[in-house]
């Protein structure tokens, strides 16, 4: 029975996983997104969620604990500036996970994981296009007008253009 085994070891021993996911978390910090499976993924998620909640409290305290997972300075000090700075206000779920397509060689589920407030696509910043509105009738009575004049302009066009070599004749005698 499985009864309080929450943890995803991931095929590795313990000092593996835990080097593993301190690199993996590393490099999300840096990179702010990064590309792997889905179980490193999750794994990564659950090891990767406290540390960002622990540096929302810049204390000593809180750097030298954060700082025993990750031992990286320059991590520990963008953790604590740009990446608390931006979710200080959120209550939780730094991170999000979406699912790619199987990897080429082994058939592995891939997933991307990012840090939820840099990613600009799902941001506030983009703009929302308008798509233009079409009834299911098809044109409008108003638009009906303008494409019979855009047919006739595009036709006088084209007219000039095919008389102009017919027009010329070879020169000679």
């Amino acid at each position: 029975m499985r009864h309080g085994k929450k943890v995803n070891h991931l095929g590795r021993t313990d000092s593996h996983r835990k080097a593993m996911l301190a690199n993996m978390a590393t490099s999300l910090i840096k990179a702010k997104r990064i590309t792997t499976t889905l179980a490193k993924a999750k794994a990564l998620r659950t090891y990767v969620e406290p540390l960002i909640t622990k540096a929302k409290n810049d204390t000593t305290h809180s750097r030298r604990t954060v700082f025993s997972y990750l031992q990286d300075k320059e991590v520990i000090t963008i953790l604590f500036r740009e990446v608390a700075e931006k979710v200080a206000n959120r209550p939780g779920g730094y991170t999000r996970i979406i699912k790619l397509n199987n990897r080429q060689g082994d058939n592995a589920e891939m997933a991307l994981i990012e840090l939820v407030d840099y990613n600009t696509v799902y941001g506030k910043d983009v703009e929302v296009k308008e798509e233009k509105k079409t009834t299911r009738r098809g044109r409008s009575k108003a638009a009906a007008p303008k494409a019979a004049d855009a047919k006739a302009e595009t036709a006088e066009e084209v007219a000039p253009a095919e008389e102009a070599p017919a027009t010329e004749e070879p020169k000679g005698e």
